[in-house]
């Protein structure tokens, strides 16, 4: 039997495929297909690319050279965009206008696009230079800036009650930006095995009474397991070393992950022109550093999809087994879409950046908003004083009578502490995340099945399988120290 906590994934050695995703794109400009201008801007208004020429407006083009049947996929194929960064490639690159003949140097930490100062015509950095800084592919933004400004706003108003004073004296949405963030996006061929154990409930019935009355169950104990294959189609990972790090004290940073996903079928080709009036972050992470993160994301996907075939086992599935053998991925980098607002709160010598982050294709939303703890500790303190009243007053009611109130007492007495849970839950956001096991497609065909009853079991007391683990989540990081107490609360 393999230890579930060291699972077994397997990665072809196959040599790396590299795809150049700009292979019709001549460096230094990209020209307008009705009259060859260089001067292109983007029209927020309408998300298309338009020439300042001719006045005529263009989507940007479908990459025609990747696989896009996933099932075919066979070792790493990787696009241009996303092999290796070298740690001394150059950030200042000198442009020869293809207009005047002009020089122009563009620095690319600032960004990959520049004009030149004697024509006008628009340069941009459209081969894929080894820094991180051009992607292979580009979602332009579709959610206009007034549009973000007022999901923000709302995001903001419906936390005011305990939000800090000086927070609501300060924020204003006119300091929001769009950035375009950096991703990797993969496909991925994997076959998947997994063995273990399931149960299935027979009876839930009660035994004693009064304060000793309590719950028993019976169950059917079966031996259970799903061979399959599975294709992955655009799972996506920040791939900017910053953004990843969601335990980061000194931010928010896990804000910006939980407003996936994005609409990744639609990317295009990456233009520059697309940047002109965003800001862009640059890639800083090769594969090989998010290559096991992204394998166990793999298996967490295998995992919670094939449970859509196990609905039987109501009560739970142990695996202990889960072999994930990858047959192939591909890779691109990209740039997506986000606007973001940022608030600096200083406490005791200590700096906490607050992010409230809109998906600018989608106008999913998630932020961070200060807290104002006195108001809250005051209000949760008088909630559990009144708790604790009306638990006195409950007990007294019931004394003598066979009233199984012993939950409801104990939920008062939690009452001010769940309180307080819930709502810095709600304001601070720490537990939220992408929940890319559930959000990626995929597609699991060719199941091969084994259901064997082994044992009848009789008088179980937890209503769920004891170790269960059909649900679990492995490449990501969770705040557990809030889900498992406040797992069950909904606030609207």
């Amino acid at each position: 039997m393999q230890d579930n906590d060291t699972p077994k994934i397997e990665t072809p050695n196959e040599e790396i495929k590299v795809i150049n995703t700009k292979k019709n794109v001549k460096d230094g400009q990209y020209k307008c297909p009705n009259c060859g201008a260089s001067q292109i801007t983007f029209n927020e208004k309408t998300g298309k690319l338009k020439c300042n020429y001719c006045q005529q407006e263009f989507d940007g083009n479908k990459l025609d050279n990747v696989i896009q049947d996933v099932s075919k996929l066979q070792g790493k194929v990787v696009g241009k965009g996303a092999t290796n960064i070298k740690a001394d490639a150059k950030n200042i690159i000198t442009l020869k206008c293809g207009g005047c003949g002009a020089e122009v140097v563009i620095d690319m930490n600032d960004a990959p696009h520049a004009r030149c100062h004697w024509c006008r015509s628009i340069l941009s950095i459209n081969a894929q230079v080894e820094n991180g800084t051009i992607p292979d592919v580009i979602l332009p933004f579709q959610i206009k800036k007034e549009e973000a400004k007022e999901k923000i706003t709302a995001f903001v108003k419906e936390r005011r009650f305990f939000a800090h004073p000086k927070f609501k004296k300060e924020f204003t949405t006119d300091n929001i930006i769009g950035v375009y963030f950096p991703y990797l996006i993969i496909d991925a061929n994997a076959h998947a095995n997994f063995e273990g154990e399931g149960e299935h409930l027979i009876r839930h019935y009660y035994v004693g009474s009064g304060d000793n009355r309590e719950s028993r169950y019976d169950a059917d104990l079966y031996k259970v397991s799903r061979d399959f294959d599975i294709g992955i189609d655009d799972l996506t990972i920040e791939s900017n070393k910053e953004k990843l790090d969601k335990k980061d004290e000194s931010k928010t940073n896990n804000i910006i992950n939980s407003i996936m996903p994005f609409d990744t079928e639609n990317v295009i080709e990456y233009q520059s022109n697309y940047l002109i009036g965003f800001n862009s972050e640059k890639r800083d992470v090769n594969i090989s550093d998010i290559e096991e993160k992204v394998n166990k994301q793999i298996k967490d996907i295998s995992r919670h999809g094939i449970n859509k075939d196990l609905s039987f086992y109501d009560r739970g599935i142990r695996w202990d087994k889960e072999d994930v053998n990858v047959k192939g991925t591909q890779w691109l980098a990209a740039y997506l879409p986000v606007w973001l607002y940022s608030y600096m709160e200083e406490k005791k010598g200590k700096k906490l950046i607050h992010y409230v982050a809109v998906n600018a294709r989608t106008k999913e939303t998630m932020g961070s908003v200060p807290i104002n703890f006195r108001r809250l500790i005051l209000i949760s303190t008088l909630i559990e004083i009144l708790c604790v009243f009306l638990t006195i007053f409950l007990l007294f009611a019931t004394t003598g009578s066979d009233d199984d109130s012993g939950g409801l007492i104990f939920l008062l007495l939690v009452g001010g502490f769940a309180f307080y849970g819930a709502m810095y839950l709600r304001y601070r956001n720490k537990n939220a995340r992408h929940k890319y096991e559930k959000d990626t497609n995929y597609k699991i065909e060719n199941i091969q099945r084994t259901d064997e009853l082994k044992e009848n079991l009789h008088g179980l007391h937890n209503a769920a399988m004891a170790d269960a683990n059909n649900n679990k989540i492995e490449g990501d990081i969770i705040d557990k120290s809030y889900l498992n107490t406040f797992n069950n609360i909904k606030i609207k």
